[in-house]
């Protein structure tokens, strides 16, 4: 084969793995029943796709050719090690290494639901959620250790154990890699929307380093969300899905093309992508007509605000402080607290949303939180306080780890006359 030919092949096996590894990782727990030998099974698929497509060419269905090429050289390497003593007590697992059900044909329309069922298990109520949330990064999303220790602020051994430890107990405990029962579900639901907003959040605006967004993770989280909710579409899943759909509506206004942090004031709302907000702004209504809404319902109703608005002086400052309100009745929160500060600030003065800042910090609620800091030294920049805002800025700054946001500071300091 051409050179040139070899490059486009192992130019696609790239592009493949960043697209689908997580997928076809799924597939090969629910294969394999172990978290470590599923990722030996994929390095060991995508190593044997390295070496043959090239000669071969792709094959009509990669996905499906990388599950069974990675399935197969695993049982072939546990046989070597006659290492199946184990399997005795998961006869689920046994079966599925040995059963054709699972035959290439059938795979495609598996990925789809072993993602779910991954979902599921990393968020088993038997597993911490702290943890949770680092497994579901990790082997749903791919993050590595240390991206997932910057964005949560953990030593990345100390993510590592927990990850470990995590694992440990889904095999200690036999838990199922399963989709739970109906009757089951909704008790297991909470964990899992709170980590899917998590990730959703981690990709919508990244807690470090010099990439705004990470639009895989934000559409990941999406993807998910849409899978839950062909699921069971209750309202809370409904409130979720619209509240991600509608701050992803602005993903492209959000920063420069270099990358540089755009304030919603300054966004340009013909850019907003206006299939998102009315797909959200529907799933708002369906969700708050049900009367039986929770945190994320109320939260996509005030994006829906923001969203709909024609400009940032014609926003409804006044729904969206009584949207905070009953939002805080819901779940109580210091940031939500901030929030609602910023929005007050909006509606009666940027004097009455320093007061709330001021409150807030004072009672050391939000003393390590970078926007907390942030806005009042907005507040104190806006009301002419120049030297007050500079400390405040100082400090919003020595807490910010993300690049862009950082040089957004630096640049409101820049601009601050003596």
């Amino acid at each position: 084969m051409p050179a040139a030919e070899i490059a486009r092949v192992r130019a696609e096996i790239d592009k493949l793995y960043r697209k689908d590894s997580r997928r076809i990782f799924a597939t090969l727990i629910r294969l394999l029943g172990d978290f470590d030998r599923a990722e030996e099974a994929l390095a060991d698929a995508f190593r044997a796709a390295m070496e043959k497509w090239p000669a071969e060419g792709i094959p009509q269905n990669p996905g499906s050719w990388l599950v069974s090429a990675g399935r197969f050289k695993s049982i072939d390497k546990q046989r070597r090690e006659k290492r199946f003593d184990h399997l005795e007590d998961r006869p689920d697992v046994a079966e599925s290494l040995t059963d054709d059900s699972a035959a290439p044909d059938a795979l495609p329309e598996l990925l789809e639901d072993d993602r779910l069922r991954l979902v599921f298990t990393c968020c088993h109520p038997a597993i911490a959620p702290d943890a949770q949330v680092a497994l579901t990064l990790r082997e749903v999303c791919g993050l590595t250790t240390e991206e997932i220790a910057a964005a949560f602020l953990t030593p990345a051994p100390t993510l590592a154990q927990r990850i470990v430890r995590a694992k440990n107990k889904i095999r200690d405990a036999n838990i199922p890699f399963e989709v739970p029962a109906r009757e089951q579900l909704a008790g297991r639901l909470d964990s899992v929307l709170r980590v899917v907003y998590l990730v959703f959040n981690e990709g919508y605006m990244a807690s470090s380093g010099e990439a705004p967004t990470r639009a895989d993770l934000s559409g990941e989280a999406i993807r998910l969300c849409r899978l839950i909710l062909e699921l069971l579409p209750e309202p809370e899943v409904r409130g979720l899905l619209a509240l991600m759909l509608l701050h992803e509506s602005r993903r492209e206004t959000r920063h420069t093309a270099s990358g540089e942090v755009i304030l919603l004031d300054d966004q340009d709302r013909s850019r907003w992508n206006r299939a998102l907000i009315a797909e959200g702004a529907e799933l708002v209504r369906a969700a708050l007509s049900s009367q039986n809404f929770g945190p994320y319902s109320v939260q996509a109703a005030i994006a829906a605000v923001h969203a709909e608005s024609p400009s940032s002086g014609e926003t409804d400052w006044n729904e969206i402080v009584g949207l905070y309100d009953l939002l805080l009745r819901i779940t109580p929160s210091p940031v939500i607290e901030l929030n609602r500060g910023v929005a007050v600030a909006m509606r009666d003065g940027f004097d009455a949303g320093l007061a709330e800042v001021d409150r807030l910090l004072a009672a050391g609620k939000l003393s390590s939180y970078s926007l907390a800091h942030a806005a009042r030294a907005d507040f104190l920049r806006r009301l002419g306080r120049h030297g007050e805002a500079r400390q405040s800025y100082a400090r919003a700054i020595e807490l910010t780890a993300q690049g862009p946001a950082r040089r957004f500071l630096e640049r409101r300091v820049a601009e601050l006359t003596t």
